[in-house]
Formats: structure tokens, C-alpha cells, sequence
């Protein structure tokens, strides 16, 4: 499991960029980037598309701070072009469906849903300075108000370093 410090596991997915094509991500190509990268269950699920709604509303805030936001879920390349379509994403949405890179990261073991332990993904969010080290995460997060809490400390982050 990933914790605040560590370096991002190398790793390539495919995917869809802001654009809708499809392509392939390699950590190597995000060097220098700030990255949000979030995990989270399934597209088109009640939780799964009130974040990725609120990372598509507040991708200009995200930006200003110099941050770019990657999704990434098991689902296929085909569903994730439908739900970009569907809800106007405006960020990178990859996929994982034999779970090894959520496994890289934490993301994926156990959970308890209405009582009963299951394993899948663990919506989890990493957020990755432009050194490719982890400078905050979050496990087991709420869909909504997610990306308060994230903007909220990238805002701490940033006063922080301005001292």
C-alpha cells in the first residue's frame, strides 16, 4: 500500500485522454506532472459518477494549482469512452481490469458493504507531485464532497510552501 512519500509504482494502462481517444499511459510519460489519480469502482454508478461529475466541475481549480486528474477503474476501454461521452469528462479515465495496478497502489483487497466483506476496489486518491512521489492519500473515501477535502488540502499545500 502506497503511503505519503513513497514513488508511484511504474506502470502502463490504456485508456481515453480528455479527449475520448484512446491510448496508452505510462508513468514514464507523467515525469514533472502533479497528478490527481483516484480509483474508484465502476462508470456509470450512482457514487462513481457523482465524483468523477465533481473532478469534471472543478478541473479548472485543479488546474490552476498545476494538477492533472486521472481516473482509473476495471472497466473496459469501450465503457469508459461511453461515460466520458455520457457526463462531458474532461480528464483521463484508464483501465485496469486485471486490478494490478489499484493492487500497486492499495487500492483493491477488502471491504465491508452493508455488513458483508467483499473484495474489489477501495475508491482511494493519490495525489502525486511532479517528483512522482505520493504527497497525500485518501482510502475508503465518500463519492460526495470528495474533491472538497482534495482541494482543500492542495490549498494547505500550497500556503504551506509559499512560507
Amino acid at each position: 500500500m502506497l503511503k505519503e512519500g513513497d514513488r508511484i509504482p511504474d506502470f502502463c494502462l490504456r485508456g481515453v485522454n480528455e479527449k475520448g481517444e484512446e491510448k496508452e499511459f505510462c508513468t514514464r510519460d507523467l515525469k514533472g506532472k502533479k497528478l490527481v489519480i483516484y480509483f474508484y469502482p465502476k462508470d456509470n454508478t450512482p457514487g462513481c459518477t457523482t465524483e468523477a461529475c465533481d473532478f469534471r466541475d472543478n478541473m479548472s481549480i485543479l488546474t490552476e494549482y498545476g494538477y492533472q486528474v486521472i481516473g482509473i477503474s476495471p472497466d473496459s476501454i469501450n465503457s469508459h469512452k461511453k461515460f466520458k461521452e455520457k457526463y462531458h469528462l474532461n480528464f483521463v479515465l484508464l483501465s485496469d481490469p486485471q486490478k494490478k495496478v489499484a493492487k500497486l497502489f492499495g487500492a483493491y483487497g477488502e471491504k465491508k458493504r452493508c455488513g458483508k466483506i467483499t473484495e474489489g476496489i477501495i475508491r482511494s486518491t493519490f495525489l502525486i507531485n511532479e517528483k512522482g512521489r505520493v504527497e497525500k492519500v485518501w482510502h475508503n473515501v465518500k463519492a460526495k464532497g470528495h474533491v472538497q477535502q482534495i482541494l482543500k488540502s492542495l490549498k494547505i499545500l500550497k500556503d504551506e510552501s509559499a512560507k
